[in-house]
């Protein structure tokens, strides 16, 4: 038996998909397969059992048990290899990461350029999605790292805080507001507003900030990516609250007004969040201490 066939179990698992297992570990399905029998013959027991009409994969309870001691020793493999790499003073492999658009187009890159300066042999591989998506890939194992907006303490994650973000009012250039400093939350009052979807923490916030001061907007449209509320914003839809980075290219360019809200409470926390019970890889950890020490 492999190491390799652990991963691919694992990864058949984590996936629901003999396709995507495959294509993860550049085999075909059939050879997904093949391993997966030769694990039950190995150890005599199913492992796994097909849900007739879905595409779910199930594991059996031999096959629960399994799947928890793979994991340890898929665990174990890299930190040997890691350990390995440090007694030549190298640090490499690849840190996989999982982000919500607006921090991983708009604060990750100039961190992801310091770390692979620091760090040439180290590979990030960075995807992007929603909070709940990437919560559950951090969960599931599909990715070492999760970074997050307002991130909310859960049984098995940890998260380390990063430097908060400014929440900032945006408008179009000709708007009544364009040439404010800044606005007050009860200015806000039934003004039209593009804002991100209701199940988007940034929007949860928001709503809770403005009903705090008894404020109702107007909603014109949701959207649940930030470059198309920023678009609806500057053809003149309404007004939308956002966190000041992923803005200071339009506030550069003059393609929006960006207004400061006269409240301390406008902020948006950010953090990273990772599975408690797994042993980062060493870049891991030091991605993790370069995305803590910017906040400081």
């Amino acid at each position: 038996m492999h190491i390799e066939t652990l991963k691919v179990f694992c990864d058949l698992v984590d996936l629901q998909s003999f396709s995507l297992a495959a294509e993860r570990n550049f085999i075909t399905q059939s050879a997904v397969s093949q391993q997966i029998r030769t694990l039950e013959d190995k150890f005599k027991r199913r492992l796994l059992e097909r849900v007739r009409g879905r595409r779910e994969v199930r594991l059996t309870t031999a096959g629960e048990v399994f799947y928890r001691e793979a994991k340890n020793v898929l665990d174990c493999y890299d930190t040997l290899n890691e350990s390995m790499r440090g007694l030549v003073g190298k640090i490499g492999g690849t840190v996989k990461v999982a982000t919500i658009y607006s921090i991983g187009l708009h604060e990750f890159p100039p961190k992801v350029r310091e770390f692979m300066s620091k760090f040439p042999s180290v590979k990030i591989d960075l995807e992007y999605s929603r909070t709940t998506r990437v919560v559950r890939d951090v969960l599931n194992g599909l990715v070492e790292l999760g970074v997050v907006a307002f991130p909310e303490p859960r049984r098995g994650l940890t998260i380390v805080p990063m430097q908060s973000d400014r929440l900032v009012l945006i408008c179009p250039l000709d708007h009544e507001f364009a040439k404010k400093q800044t606005v007050k939350t009860t200015q806000l009052k039934g003004r039209d507003f593009v804002l991100f979807e209701r199940d988007i923490p940034t929007r949860k916030a928001i709503d809770k900030i403005l009903k705090t001061h008894g404020v109702e907007v107007h909603k014109v449209a949701e959207f649940d990516n930030i470059e198309t509320i920023k678009r609806a914003v500057e053809v003149g839809f309404g007004m939308a609250i956002v966190p000041y980075p992923s803005v200071e290219d339009e506030e550069r360019n003059g393609q929006l007004a960006v207004i400061q809200l006269a409240e301390k409470e406008w902020v948006r926390p950010v953090g990273v969040i990772y599975r408690s019970d797994r042993n980062l890889s060493l870049a891991a950890k030091k991605f993790v201490q370069l995305l803590e020490n910017s906040s400081q």
